[in-house]
């Protein structure tokens, strides 16, 4: 998702992510009392020309436009007057994003209500067609994936909705919500594009999404009031054709009533790019918060059609996203909640990115680039995105209080109660062990042999870690390894299989993606060839900008002094994403069953794991009655690197070592009474005391220094 899209969009040959950084350090720096007396300036200089004179007061455009009196009726919802209309009514959207895929069905209701305490109205959310097509053809509609459901129940809670379909979205999600197979079709398909190849699959994937939210639009008595078309397409492309076929795909589907909506950066090439004209499809604008908002609504109108231009921000950011890396993003509660008052004290509508922001769970989470393909910057496994309703669904907190405030002024109906805080716990040491050598479990049995290596999507590893393994001669001992193109981080070992005293490989050393560089392999004396492994593991794919063509593996040749190296096998990892879990339940089994009993199997075995050997290890809780059952968090601390798994439920990748996040977010519903299990892979150095801890609090305050990817 585009943001800081008012002063960044794209400069030539260059990539916007960078920009967008470097702007956002920049605004901090000016601080907040400078934009708010900005904003104050702004609103005067409002009063005194037309251009920017705001809109008249809802209280006073009580009666129905002449133009809407023929056509209201019970479930109408239309532009007007450059105004919203309900019912005939005027209406302001004050909403929020909040991502079902980022909250456990059983939580939702939790997350909305909370969000009604805000005092929104409308509920904004994407659809990761990732998640829904995990495979080709294989489409998952159940559990975290039930979408019918949650739309349903921001009905019945009162809200109205904005959907995003996509087909790409952004929101800091794999390969912005592409299923990662398309990057094994061949020849490969051209991305948000006319390319008939990549249309006929979205036409596909419509064709069963759609009809399912059709029953749900406002018009048909659902709650669904717009359809967003793609997504801040002008901050990517100009193909229009594309657009258009959007468009038509969404009539055949939704008729013609339904407002589709495009929504783009607040500046005149991207709303020259991503838009399209006419009064068929509305435009939407996002902005920095701090960005004088009237000006770019004034420049939006340009952009609608006469009269159909009701200023919105579709994405008021209330807080901003974070990287491993890097310092935890956040945002002044005061400044934030007068930015805002800033568009709704004109009768402007806004929609809060994010209301909640969630938990990428699993291996979800997406990455950005800076600037080049190499500068890559993996996202966070919260996406707490100092919204304020937190990960956990925290409202005391100051950014709640101070948004609700001024929420409170411009709401038409009375606001209910700030519901308390959730119940936390923390249940304590977790001491763990060790299950097996990441060697122990390949399978032979799924093997590719390939003269070059493949990427993972070729080998049908999605998501997570692939193997690579080759040989070389004794010759070759002490020759510099390089590997031109690894996305995203490589973890080098060696073996000589002849040698019956050497247990595991040997760690070698790591290639990354940011930071490439060629390894010395050491001398082994061994009798036969020596075994090179190559562990590389998918960090995220990136979801925005000119390099959203993100595959994952070896990307290039191998070479080994100075001479490329043949004949690879490449082992599949079976630690299945968040869709493994939605073919069984949206809470118990996230794991391959398979690969859980053959673990198991391996506790009957004692390993002593080497510095640096990626390694499963399992531990237990205990928890007496349902009423302890509370969420917790899982502290790392003393942990380097890895993914976590609690009762089976991927809570997704921990790596304090880098930091800033130390603790991962466990929602209550994924315990039992009884035993809770926790497993992890840990790809690099081990607690040394082998224990984790589960505590009532997050922390983002890993790493005594700022570490930039």
């Amino acid at each position: 998702m585009q943001r800081l899209v008012g002063l960044s969009d794209r400069t030539s040959g260059g990539s916007a992510v960078g920009v967008r950084v470097v702007l956002l350090r920049m605004a901090r720096k000016r601080g907040g009392t400078t934009f708010f007396f900005a904003l104050l300036t702004i609103v005067a200089v409002g009063a005194f020309f037309p251009a920017f004179a705001p809109l008249p007061a809802i209280s006073h455009l009580s009666s129905t436009p002449r133009s809407l009196q023929t056509r209201v009726n019970a479930w109408q919802f239309d532009i007007s007057n450059d105004m919203f209309w309900k019912e005939g009514h005027p209406f302001q959207i004050i909403g929020g994003d909040l991502h079902y895929f980022r909250v456990l069905p059983e939580y939702w209701k939790d997350r909305l209500l909370r969000a009604k305490a805000l005092g929104l109205n409308t509920i904004q959310t994407y659809v990761p067609w990732n998640l829904h097509e995990p495979r080709p053809g294989e489409w998952i509609f159940e559990g975290l994936a039930d979408i019918e459901s949650f739309l349903k129940l921001c009905q019945e809670l009162g809200f109205l909705v904005m959907l995003r379909p996509g087909p790409y979205i952004c929101g800091e999600w794999d390969l912005g919500g592409f299923p990662a197979w398309l990057l094994a079709v061949e020849p490969a398909l051209r991305l948000r594009s006319s390319d008939p190849a990549f249309l006929q699959l979205v036409d596909k994937w419509w064709s069963v999404l759609l009809p399912k939210i059709a029953p749900l639009l406002y018009n048909n008595g659902g709650p669904i009031v717009m359809v967003q078309i793609e997504n801040e397409y002008g901050s990517y492309g100009d193909e229009k054709s594309y657009l258009h076929h959007l468009v038509t795909l969404a009539r055949t589907h939704l008729g013609d009533d339904i407002i589709l909506y495009t929504t783009d950066g607040g500046s005149k090439d991207t709303l020259e790019k991503g838009t399209i004209r006419g009064s068929d499809v509305f435009s939407a604008v996002d902005f920095t918060t701090g960005d004088a908002p009237w000006p770019i609504f004034e420049l939006q109108k340009e952009f609608n059609a006469p009269g159909r231009s009701p200023p919105l921000s579709a994405e008021f950011y209330t807080g901003w996203l974070t990287h491993w890396g890097e310092k935890l993003a956040k945002t002044d509660a005061n400044f934030t909640a007068s930015a805002l008052e800033a568009i709704l004290s004109r009768n402007g509508s806004a929609v809060l990115y994010m209301a909640h922001g969630g938990t990428n769970f699993g291996f979800f989470n997406g990455a950005n680039t800076g600037i080049d393909d190499s500068d890559y910057k993996p996202d966070l496994t919260s996406y707490d995105y100092d919204a304020p309703i937190k990960e956990s669904g925290d409202v005391d907190n100051s950014k709640f209080i101070a948004l609700r405030r001024v929420i409170q002024r411009y709401s038409s109906v009375s606001l209910p109660p700030i519901p308390s805080n959730n119940g936390r716990r923390g249940y304590g040491h977790i001491k763990m062990q060790k299950v097996a050598s990441l060697f122990d479990v390949l399978d032979a049995s799924h093997m590719i042999k390939s003269k070059n290596p493949l990427p993972m999507e070729s080998v049908g590893q999605m998501f997570g870690f692939l193997m690579y393994v080759a040989e070389y001669p004794v010759k070759e001992n002490g020759s510099l390894l390089s590997i031109a193109k690894v996305h995203d981080r490589a973890q080098v070992f060696v073996s000589c299989q002849s040698n019956n005293d050497e247990k595991s490989p040997k760690y070698v050393g790591t290639i990354e993606r940011w930071s490439n560089r060629a390894l010395g392999l050491p001398y082994i004396e061994c009798a036969s060839n020596i075994s090179l492994f190559v562990l590389v593991e998918n960090m995220g794919r990136v979801n925005y900008g000119p390099y959203l063509y993100d595959q994952k593996g070896i990307l290039s040749s191998v070479f080994l002094g100075g001479n490329i190296l043949y004949g690879w096998k490449m082992f599949p990892i079976p630690l299945h994403n968040l869709n493994k879990l939605l073919e069984v339940n949206p809470i118990v089994q996230v794991g391959d069953q398979r690969t859980s009993k053959a673990l198991r199997k391996k506790l009957k075995h004692h390993y002593k794991m080497t510095s640096k050997e990626p390694g499963f290890y399992e531990g237990n809780f205990s928890i007496d009655t349902l009423n302890e059952v509370k969420d917790t968090y899982l502290s790392f601390s003393g942990w380097s690197k890895g993914i976590a798994f609690v009762n089976g439920f991927n809570i997704g990748k921990f790596w304090p070592s880098h930091g800033p996040q130390c603790n991962l977010y466990v929602p209550g519903p994924v315990l039992q009474r009884g035993e809770n299990v926790v497993v992890l892979l840990e790809i690099e150095d081990l607690n040394p005391e082998l224990v984790v801890i589960s505590v009532d609090q997050p922390d983002y305050a890993c790493s005594s220094k700022v570490h930039q990817l």
